[in-house]
């Protein structure tokens, strides 16, 4: 089986060679896609660099010419993904919160034909996060709390954002709602809501989420503003495929 980690980056230089290289320990049979919305500190060409020295043709990078959002950034390397055949995504940020060797977790559940989509959870075990303020932390909590109530999706961490798919999953979802993708973090939401509603069975495994160590957090006020609003109208859209007998 052929896996591809999609990382996601925008300055990212201080985090990047440490991702990759973990990441290429984890499994000979992963392959990494940089997503870079050209960063100004440089972190792309630091990619460049891997792929000539030390990347073995498994390191790949994808340039965007400006900052366009993690939604578009993902649905970009899911076609890439599909164009070039893996049977399976991998969603990672590019700042060492997610633990990479988790991958090995994620492709067995994969493999075992238990789940269609894995989900690193920080929520299934009480709460596994480590070195947010409370403030953070307790935001997150009950917005995960809101975002699965109202969807109706049994997701306790609806916008994790370390998350395998099955070719399948990702395929239906492109043919379907490839113009409908949100570009902030509700995107995470959004791909979950949709694979539940199109039948994929979604499984959740615990992970410890580490806050970053170094650059700046991409989050502000107007990504969770859009989250909620975007929840909101998840709400509505479950209310009608209810009706209307599922998403067509």
């Amino acid at each position: 089986m052929r896996a591809l980690v999609i990382i996601p980056t925008y300055n990212e230089r201080d985090n990047i060679r440490e991702v990759i290289s973990k990441t290429l320990e984890v499994d000979p049979r992963l392959d990494i896609l940089v997503v870079d919305d050209n960063s100004s500190d440089g972190t792309g060409e630091i990619v460049e660099e891997i792929m000539k020295s030390e990347g073995g043709g498994r390191v790949h990078l994808m340039k965007r010419p400006g900052k366009l959002g993690l939604g578009t950034a993902y649905a970009d390397g899911f076609r890439y993904a599909l164009d070039k055949g893996y049977d399976c995504v991998i969603e990672m940020d590019a700042d060492l919160s997610h633990p990479p060797e988790k991958i090995k977790d994620f492709l067995k559940i994969i493999e075992s034909g238990e789940a269609d989509v894995v989900v690193g959870s920080r929520y299934t075990n009480g709460i596994s996060v480590v070195n947010w303020p409370i403030t953070r932390l307790l935001l997150s909590f009950f917005a995960n709390k809101y975002a699965r109530w109202m969807t109706g999706v049994p997701v306790n961490d609806m916008t994790a954002g370390f998350v395998c798919y099955r070719r399948e999953v990702i395929e239906k979802i492109l043919k379907n709602y490839r113009d409908h993708f949100p570009n902030g973090y509700s995107f995470q939401i959004v791909m979950k809501f949709l694979a539940h509603y199109m039948g994929f069975r979604i499984k959740e495994t615990p992970i410890i989420f580490y806050e970053r160590r170094s650059g700046e957090s991409k989050m502000s006020k107007k990504i969770i503003r859009e989250a909620m609003i975007r929840v909101l109208r998840l709400g509505a859209k479950r209310i009608w495929w209810k009706i209307k007998g599922g998403p067509r």
